[in-house]
């Protein structure tokens, strides 16, 4: 604080004015007054491929570009300063931007102004190689402090920045879900270690205060928000990153990875079933905030807040949405749909950007090579809880492309449905997203009963649930029985095949590590290319032959 020196006569003059000086210096708890600064924090997380808006015209970056724009001029307005992040996995999701390695999304997003983002699992998708010519497409920081490269035992990644937006220094640090490691594909993670993120975010942190002085200080993560750190068979998430942390240390977190709208009833009481438009109160555990923003751009969450006297408080959080739509139903009983809200007008510097990339993708996979009757249900809900029509032709077509006994296929690796009628490979590479290799591994009856006791130990609701074709089993008190292959008792001295695809095989999702087992071979073949060609081969396919044994 300067040190005032104060001339005036007369002495009653110099001691009235010393009293307002002193009085505009001191609030009401004797401390300095500091100048109050305004910050926005703008985010998503979850993008998967969506730059593109969908055929009802929702969301898409060209919508997105409109509404950052609209917020940054209020922003400037209200004499704030704006930061945009992102909770990461930009990858995987929708054909025509998997097929050009999210280039549009990427290069998209640079254009949108994003500042920094999480490293997400779906980032290593791809050979690393890739990601590191995704970095250079964004040009902005992919964080994370808690990837370690197992050779040079370095991070692996940048962990933490400072960004500076006006007078105000923003510290942030990166963190990826541990279960990175085994939900990613092991020839792309292996050389990598995820360690524990509040261990990694404490040191990050600590070194940047012992050679800055910051304003506030963020996680971007890619952990998943779980209700009062119930996480279940999930790695911890944002609230447990919160708890562990000294109080105070971490103001914020920008989260992703569970693909929820993080709003709350009260304390660890979740809204279940968000509405767009509806208030949405965030998270906050420890002293810090967290906050998501659902999925594939759907919202772009803003928060304000004003920083003074080493404080950070909250004063605004929304979750405004891109052109989501409302279904109606009209008289006649046809479903109709509106915007929810004024429609947001396409940004058309961004739109003209990205059109060639959507012609490009659209050109390859559009056109129909197949036809089905009936639904092939992969829907997410329903495909890792039970058995469906669509797992099992997929395991179908992958035991028969490598002339097995049976095929399994952990349910995580099925990304939707198939409806009835014509279809084409942009359906395809909705479901097989990954372009998994498919391995085929022989093993005794000894062997397979053993594998198969692991295996349907992994519990509904998870990625790793599996659907299964040419087996069927009971498991009764963790103990796998009654086991059929090709519909008779396994014999355990006989040599069995089972397909299997290159990421499970590799231990993906938890299975066991299969790569040097002496059965063990790995194909070329690709899992999208596999049920396009069986597809091709049954056309016209129904449904109803593929119903799983109950």
């Amino acid at each position: 604080m300067k040190v005032l020196t104060l001339c005036c006569k007369p002495l009653a003059t110099c001691i009235f004015i010393s009293t307002l000086l002193l009085s505009a210096c001191s609030n009401t708890h004797g401390e300095v007054n500091a100048e109050v600064k305004k910050l926005m924090i703008l985010h998503t997380n979850d993008h998967h491929g969506r730059f593109w808006h969908n055929d009802h015209g929702e969301y898409g970056m060209a919508a997105r570009k409109t509404l950052l724009d609209r917020l940054r001029a209020q922003a400037k307005l209200n004499g704030q300063e704006v930061i945009l992040l992102s909770g990461g996995d930009i990858n995987t999701g929708i054909p025509e931007s998997d097929m050009q390695q999210a280039e549009p999304d990427f290069k998209g997003m640079a254009l949108l102004g994003y500042d920094a983002m999480a490293i997400g699992n779906h980032e290593f998708d791809n050979p690393v190689s890739v990601l590191a010519k995704q970095q250079a497409w964004a040009g902005f920081p992919f964080l994370s402090a808690n990837i370690i490269d197992r050779t040079s035992n370095k991070h692996a990644y940048q962990p933490s920045t400072i960004i500076t937006k006006g007078e105000i220094k923003v510290a942030l640090v990166g963190l990826t879900t541990t279960d990175t490691e085994i939900i990613s594909n092991p020839d792309y993670v292996g050389h990598l270690a995820f360690t524990k993120p509040s261990t990694a975010a404490k040191l990050a942190i600590e070194q940047i205060q012992q050679t800055q002085s910051v304003d506030i200080t963020i996680a971007v993560t890619h952990m998943g928000h779980y209700v009062d750190a119930k996480h279940g068979i999930n790695a911890p998430g944002d609230v447990t990153l919160a708890r562990e942390l000294p109080t105070g240390m971490l103001d914020v977190i920008i989260g992703g990875h569970s693909q929820e709208p993080i709003c709350m009833l009260g304390e660890n009481d979740s809204v279940i079933d968000y509405h767009p438009g509806n208030d949405c109160q965030p998270d906050k555990q420890n002293d810090t905030w967290i906050m998501q923003a659902h999925e594939w751009g759907k919202y772009v969450g803003k928060a304000e807040f004003e920083i003074s006297n080493d404080e950070v408080k909250l004063t605004s959080y929304q979750l405004i949405p891109v052109n989501l739509t409302r279904k109606q139903t009209i008289a006649n009983g046809e479903i109709t749909r509106s915007f929810i809200g004024e429609e947001i007008e396409k940004s058309p510097e961004i739109y003209e950007f990205l059109l060639p990339y959507q012609q490009k993708g659209e050109a390859k996979i559009l056109v129909p090579f197949a036809t089905v009757k009936g639904l092939l249900n992969g829907d997410r809900a329903q495909v890792r809880n039970r058995q469906t029509n669509l797992g099992n032709l997929i395991a179908t077509a992958q035991k028969k492309a490598v002339n097995a006994d049976f095929g399994i296929i952990s349910s995580g690796g099925i990304r939707g449905s198939i409806e009835s009628g014509e279809v084409n490979y942009k359906q395809i590479l909705s479901i097989h997203p990954f372009k998994n290799r498919i391995t085929y591994v022989d093993m005794t009856g000894s062997e397979v009963e053993a594998y198969l006791k692991i295996v349907a130990a992994f519990p509904p609701d998870s990625g790793a649930y599996a659907q299964f074709s040419g087996v069927s089993f009971q498991v009764i008190n963790g103990a796998v029985t009654n086991i059929l292959i090709q519909e008779k008792p396994i014999e355990k001295n006989r040599t069995y095949r089972f397909s299997l695809n290159s990421y499970n095989a590799a231990g993906g999702d938890g299975y066991p590590k299969l790569l040097k087992h002496k059965g063990y071979v790995a194909t070329s073949l690709i899992d999208a290319e596999i049920l396009r060609t069986f597809l091709s081969k049954n056309s016209p396919l129904d449904a109803s032959n593929y119903k799983p044994v109950d």
